[in-house]
């Protein structure tokens, strides 16, 4: 049979059926796609203190960098469906973006999460769209300067994140006596630190720069210590839902290669000081995939 046959008889059945084209065809989504065509909506995990990743500003709405690029999926999930389709919000923290899109309570997560192979034994990963590691936060006047420095103090870690990993290797390597406090996410990390529970605090040294521009006294505060891991950042998917991960793949790779990517990232980034990363620039070309 060929296309215009193929065509005709499509028709056809699509008359005879009393459905249309598009029916047909949406008869066939399956996975996230389905679900958000369903239900007209779509889930987005979002963190609500990793500045300026995916924070809730002062109207108590989420915004940030990784909303601004999830946004961007979303019209193209809206272009793939040909509707429009509702956003509904749904916090997640270091202990519960994985378990929820697992689960599948969200559909699509936007916030500072690390890819890593751990993690896709659980869930999938879109394109690169941040590159940091682990540094410490901590007071100018603390003394600290490095891990070694935290010998006999006290730091708070997130509980579920890999910067606290990566601080429990690194103090166990350098055999350090020092007293951890678990925190549930950044902004209670911050205030452990800002209230002198806590002699530092870790995560991710973009995190921490926004940690600071935050505080109301920024200028008592500095990030300091070499990496002590490396974490690209990519918003998070449902595993094996390879046509969903297709439309975020296509959003980004639009993004990435129109340039747009370099007008999202100035503004979030540039208040803060922190250009992008060479590494990063390359992984924005990467994702850049053709048509």
């Amino acid at each position: 049979m060929d296309f215009k046959l193929a065509r005709r008889v499509l028709a056809v059945a699509a008359l005879t059926t009393g459905l249309a084209p598009a029916a047909l065809w949406a008869q066939d989504l399956t996975g996230t796609l389905a679900k958000i065509n369903d239900s007209g909506e779509i889930v987005i995990g979002h963190r609500e203190s990793s500045v300026p990743f995916s924070y809730l500003n002062d109207q108590q709405q989420p915004e940030g960098y990784s909303i601004d690029l999830c946004m961007k999926v979303v019209e193209e999930v809206e272009k793939t469906l040909g509707k429009d389709i509702e956003v509904r919000y749904v916090p997640v923290n270091p202990k519960t973006r994985i378990a929820l899109m697992a689960n599948g309570t969200i559909d699509l997560e936007c916030g500072s999460t690390t890819n890593n192979l751990t993690r896709q034994q659980q869930v999938e990963y879109l394109p690169v769209t941040f590159v940091t590691g682990t540094k410490i936060l901590t007071r100018k006047d603390s003394g600290i300067s490095s891990v070694a420095d935290l010998d006999g103090k006290s730091i708070a870690l997130a509980q579920g994140t890999t910067n606290e990993r990566a601080v429990k290797a690194a103090v166990e390597a350098q055999g350090l006596e020092v007293k951890i406090l678990p925190v549930r996410d950044h902004a209670e990390g911050m205030l452990s630190l800002e209230t002198g529970r806590v002699d530092a605090y870790s995560t991710d040294h973009i995190l921490l720069f926004g940690l600071i521009a935050k505080s109301k006294t920024p200028d008592e505060f500095a990030v300091v210590g070499d990496f002590l891991s490396f974490d690209p950042y990519a918003l998070m998917v449902r595993r094996d839902d390879s046509a969903f991960e297709l439309v975020g793949k296509t959003a980004l790779a639009n993004v990435f290669r129109s340039g747009e990517i370099n007008e999202i990232y100035s503004k979030w980034f540039d208040p803060m000081g922190v250009p992008a990363d060479p590494l990063l620039q390359a992984a924005f070309q990467l994702g850049a995939l053709p048509e």
